[in-house]
């Protein structure tokens, strides 16, 4: 048994990452960045900064330090008007209330902004708040291990004593830089087991339905 479980959020815990990739084609439209979705899919779960730089790099351009604080905080605007009815993904309520159950510790760490959870976390159905760890909280977030380990702090548990849950290469390779086990998780993935493999998870579940499976075995 883990004696911390911390959660990606978009893709993990709730069904958003569509509306994240049409927010951000959105916004590097507006700016004359041209993306597509299947050149976008692979880099959400990124820090949003990152994520900006390297769509720009991609079409030949290159951004600074504010221009790509400004495409961050705009993408989390254009996502905001089209999270307006968010879904948690299979088996996400029942395994927080398990947890719970079990008396294991969690948290949410998530390299969106603090104004763009507010919804998602909302349809979880909890009966108090989550410790939530945002992009806002750290200098670097994913693939960078900060908003892992800073999580675990919040929790007052060692990083090798967590499990890190997500759906993008972007959170495997933050856990295995925090030195956490990583559980990848497809139901709401735009990758494969295989890249999910690749980029350091230890086991590749289909939903969060298994996961419960996984802490019982």
């Amino acid at each position: 048994m883990p004696e911390g479980i911390i959660f990606d959020l978009d893709g993990t815990l709730v069904d958003t990452v569509p509306a994240r990739i049409d927010a951000w084609a959105a916004v590097l439209a507006e700016v004359g960045i041209a993306a597509t979705h299947a050149q976008l899919e692979p880099m959400i779960g990124m820090d949003g900064r990152r994520l900006a730089r390297e769509a720009a790099a991609v079409a030949g351009l290159e951004l600074g330090d504010e221009a790509a604080e400004a495409i961050d905080r705009r993408s989390g605007e254009l996502f905001d008007e089209r999270n307006r009815s968010p879904r948690p993904l299979p088996g996400a309520r029942e395994l927080l209330g398990d947890l719970e159950e079990r008396g294991v510790t969690w948290a949410i760490a998530t390299s969106s902004r603090r104004e763009q959870v507010t919804a998602s976390v909302g349809v979880l159905g909890l009966h108090g708040a989550p410790k939530i760890v945002d992009g806002t909280h750290v200098a670097h977030a994913k693939p960078a291990p900060d908003l892992l380990l800073r999580a675990a702090g919040e929790l007052l548990v060692a990083p090798e004593a967590c499990w890190y849950v997500g759906d993008s290469t972007w959170d495997m390779r933050a856990s295995v830089a925090a030195g956490m086990r990583g559980i990848g998780v497809l139901a709401g993935a735009t990758v494969d087991a295989h890249a999910l493999r690749a980029a350091g998870a230890s086991v590749v579940l289909d939903t969060l339905h298994d996961l419960q499976h996984e802490l019982d075995g």
